[in-house]
């Protein structure tokens, strides 16, 4: 996870993104702290990425790898600005005794757009995310890629449509509209079980949500999910990200897994 800097909002795509409504730093650096203290709550070991001066985009830790089984497949942003996030991701890996590391040829995200379950490594593409990047993950993951179209601007990465809720039993929550009607059929086929959210919910983020299989930390807005995960036997935790989400992101793009 990396603290907000200084953070400013300089474009828009949802309703909950406007450049005329400030983000408070103070609150953002507060909110993050009470995100980073739920995980620790509950038993979970945080690392902490130092913020760089020029790069406020670096709160959004989840799009600068991926890891799975202490494998890193490094990120390539789609935009300029975010650029020198990538090698900041890659100096911490290093420094901490990574050493199975891949340098992308590839625009990826990280886990924006890749979603690990025990069966797949779902890998989103539409906005963000080259569809080249899919073979190069396969390739070094050695683990079978399912590409998934997203449609929907305000969905453009696939951690803001889809959440994995417990990747051994290949659990996943999804927001439909968010994908092409190939994918939906794909996303049926692989996850009938799956639980559907509702437009609301998907509009409040709530799919951006981080799950260790048991509880669910997801933006408290997204009160249309709380039950029906509690039916499946998990716990939500609700988690105010407001300021945050004026940037773009919730719980999970604050979050790097660090999959050993």
């Amino acid at each position: 996870m990396c603290p907000p800097a200084h953070f400013k909002v300089t474009y828009s795509i949802n309703p909950w993104m406007d450049p005329a409504k400030p983000v408070d730093v103070p609150l953002a650096v507060a909110q993050w702290e009470d995100l980073r203290d739920v995980y620790r709550s509950l038993g979970h070991t945080v690392e902490e990425l130092t913020p760089r001066t020029g790069l406020p985009d670096m709160v959004y830790a989840a799009n600068g790898a991926t890891v799975v089984e202490g494998r890193v497949l490094g990120a390539r942003f789609a935009y300029r600005e975010r650029e020198e996030e990538a090698a900041a991701h890659l100096e911490w890996f290093r420094a901490h005794g990574y050493t199975e590391i891949h340098e992308p040829t590839h625009i990826n995200e990280g886990e924006g757009d890749f979603a690990v379950t025990s069966s797949y490594l779902l890998a989103g593409r539409g906005f963000r995310a080259s569809p080249l990047s899919h073979g190069e993950a396969q390739e070094f993951f050695g683990r079978p890629v399912i590409g998934l179209d997203l449609v929907d601007p305000r969905y453009y990465h696939l951690d803001t449509a889809l959440a994995v809720l417990d990747d051994a039993a290949d659990d996943v929550m999804y927001y439909p509209p968010a994908f092409s009607p190939g994918s939906r059929t794909v996303l049926e086929r692989l996850f009938p079980d799956a639980l559907i959210a509702e437009e609301p919910d998907a509009v409040a983020l709530g799919l951006n949500a981080v799950s260790d299989g048991l509880h669910v930390l997801l933006p408290q807005a997204a009160i249309g999910l709380f039950e029906p995960l509690r039916e499946r036997g998990y716990e939500p935790v609700g988690v105010d990200l407001g300021e945050l989400l004026k940037g773009g992101g919730s719980v999970k793009c604050c979050t790097q897994e660090l999959r050993t």
